[in-house]
């Protein structure tokens, strides 16, 4: 299977998580109260996702490594999981930089 983008709605707000070929979540945006803005937002996860200067290493409150993808302008667009080590978050963001530009939108809102 493909990499995608999974558009989802719950109640009255939009979601979308970018999943690897494999089907594990790489990246989950935030709440949106509107369809265009979510879709705004995967357009902004396809445009900043290549660049290596917007991703930003941290860690979660337990300790575990993780990333934010941020915009131009430094907003956050994207949150991806905790991973077990730095270099599987490295991994992980090999992933969004290779499957964002180009996944197709799963729209299941």
């Amino acid at each position: 299977m493909a990499a995608r983008y999974v558009l989802t709605l719950s109640g009255s707000q939009y979601h979308f998580v970018l999943k690897a070929g494999n089907n594990e979540v790489i990246l989950r945006s935030e709440r949106y109260t509107a369809r265009h803005s979510a879709l705004s937002g995967i357009g902004s996860v396809r445009a900043n996702a290549p660049y290596d200067d917007r991703y930003q290493r941290t860690s979660a409150a337990n300790g575990q490594p993780m990333f934010n993808l941020l915009s131009a302008n430094g907003e956050t667009i994207g949150t991806s999981e905790t991973y077990t080590s730095p270099s599987a978050r490295e991994i992980g963001i090999r992933s969004v930089m290779t499957n964002g530009p180009e996944a197709p939108i799963d729209d299941q809102a």
